[in-house]
């Protein structure tokens, strides 16, 4: 389970001060593959990056007794000057794996071939997704979170990741974010939306849908 008491999150832009969610309560129940949607700057993908750790709450506490993945194809924790195995590598250890276990997988994953050796810097945001996703399904989490990403990559890495974050659900459940009606009628089978800040809770994905599409068309 995670549990969200009296969250509050803002962001500052150009001296404008902007309220993304203030007071929130909520509690994601272990067990349920959750879908996430609302219109685009609702937060959607700030409230992911909320749940794994990614970003801190202004203010309020974020229980998790559950171990929680970053959202997947987010490589804003890669450190720019090092390689992408040196980034796989400090990642494994901080996680207690095993190390050349955990390379052996993102290398043969992520496709990424010769250039594992070069800095992260370097690579296009396409090759970062593919490390990032790779180093993700290398780990075994109790939720995966995730953001758009089994957009990412040709047909062939398509096809690999979906496969991959199938076998995942064997043992494990997901938070999602998408736009993808399609998508979420195949991962998940209940789901939130965001509106003004606050999550609105649906016990059945088509509901979920019907709800959004009653509000925002």
């Amino acid at each position: 389970m995670i549990e969200l008491h009296q969250v509050s999150k803002t962001y500052r832009m150009k001296g404008i001060r902007k309220v993304i969610f203030e007071g929130l309560d909520f509690k994601f129940e272990h067990g349920r593959n959750i879908a996430v949607m609302g219109p685009n700057g609702a937060g959607k993908s700030t409230l992911l990056r909320l749940l794994s750790g990614a970003e801190m709450p202004d203010e309020g506490r974020i229980v998790r007794n559950v171990r929680v993945s970053w959202p997947l194809g987010f490589s804003g924790g890669f450190n720019g000057s090092m390689t992408g195995l040196e980034n796989v590598r400090f990642v494994s250890r901080i996680y207690g794996e095993d190390t050349e276990r955990i390379i052996d997988y993102v290398e043969e994953f992520s496709e990424l071939g010769k250039s594992m050796n070069l800095p992260i810097r370097t690579y296009s945001s396409g090759m970062k997704a593919r490390l990032a996703f790779g180093l993700s399904m290398a780990i075994d989490f109790d939720c995966y979170l995730i953001d758009e990403i089994t957009a990412v990559g040709d047909a062939n890495f398509k096809k690999k990741s979906k496969a991959a974050l199938k076998h995942k659900l064997d043992h494990a459940r997901i938070i999602m974010v998408s736009h993808s009606k399609e998508t979420l009628r195949s991962y998940c089978d209940c789901g939130i939306l965001l509106a003004d800040g606050k999550l609105h809770y649906f016990d059945d994905v088509e509901r979920l849908l019907e709800g959004y599409k009653a509000l925002f068309g």
